[in-house]
């Protein structure tokens, strides 16, 4: 008979053995705290062999009263299940109690595509500040993921001149391994910030005032700011991945290209794209030169 506590503590052990991102961690660390809480608060129970499946759907319950939505009780559900999965197997319960629950249906969003005035607005609100323009810059230049744009070391960049450089993204659990092109505005912008990056032995690319990696919440709280100066309203840090990746469908970039420079494990996955791309053509002129 094992504790909430302890599991928990081996869950989040198992999670970082294997290599699971950052933020992933966290966030799984957060909901099983959060379902654990919820279960001792109302039930008082303290060992994870006495949760029966009555009680995660009084957790999951909970959230909707709380006005959480679908997709994000789902992504809960998930880390419940995955938590539950690992307990199951390492012989902690005997049954897992989450089995049979299913996640909850919702319609997934079309992807939010910036136009030209948008993203150009972004800059222009972002222009002042280095770090964050150059962050802006090379999510929208090269399509990468903001995580993998945290974890970006000073070794992956190489910039030989003002219209010639690469970045390189090792594989990982959610990407492929690739090597971007960089254009001439992502180098300068790159550039500028290097100037003003501080001097740290920490050789993440993107770091803070005191030289310490710059997280994926500073990250996406920094560029949520300069989205509300530039007045742009409902988008994220991810639309600059998808107007990317909309621009290079509207240039006429092969699609097997540009699953590769996304890092796409399916091909089917960028096929997507097409429907979101010729809408968001039909509503506005967007997606020409970057």
């Amino acid at each position: 008979m094992i504790q909430f506590d302890e599991a928990h503590r081996k869950f989040v052990e198992h999670l970082s053995e294997k290599d699971r991102a950052q933020s992933t961690i966290i966030a799984y660390k957060k909901d099983i705290q959060q379902l654990l809480d919820h279960i001792n608060s109302n039930y008082g129970k303290t060992h994870v062999h006495q949760i029966t499946t009555d009680d995660i759907k009084s957790f999951l319950g909970d959230l909707d009263n709380k006005a959480y939505t679908k997709k994000s009780i789902s992504r809960k559900l998930n880390s419940i299940k995955t938590f539950f999965r690992f307990l199951k197997l390492n012989d902690l319960i005997v049954e897992d109690p989450s089995t049979l629950i299913s996640h909850p249906k919702f319609e997934t969003p079309p992807p939010r595509i910036l136009s030209k005035t948008e993203y150009r607005a972004l800059r222009d609100a972002a222009r002042e500040d280095p770090r964050t323009y150059a962050i802006i810059e090379l999510l929208l230049q090269t399509g990468i993921r903001i995580g993998e744009l945290a974890d970006i070391r000073l070794n992956q960049l190489k910039i030989e001149s003002d219209e010639e450089g690469t970045l390189y993204i090792p594989e990982s659990r959610t990407t492929l391994e690739r090597t971007i092109p960089l254009n001439k505005a992502a180098i300068a912008a790159l550039k500028e910030y290097l100037k003003t990056r501080p001097e740290t032995e920490d050789d993440h690319l993107f770091v803070t005032r005191t030289g310490n990696p710059l997280l994926v919440r500073n990250i996406r709280a920094s560029i949520d700011r300069y989205y509300e100066k530039a007045g742009i309203e409902n988008a994220k840090v991810n639309d600059l991945r998808h107007t990317w990746i909309a621009h290079h469908i509207k240039q006429g970039t092969s699609l097997v290209t540009i699953s590769k420079m996304a890092g796409h494990r399916r091909l089917a996955t960028t096929e997507k794209y097409l429907a979101y791309v010729n809408s968001a053509d039909k509503a506005n002129e967007t997606l020409k030169e970057l």
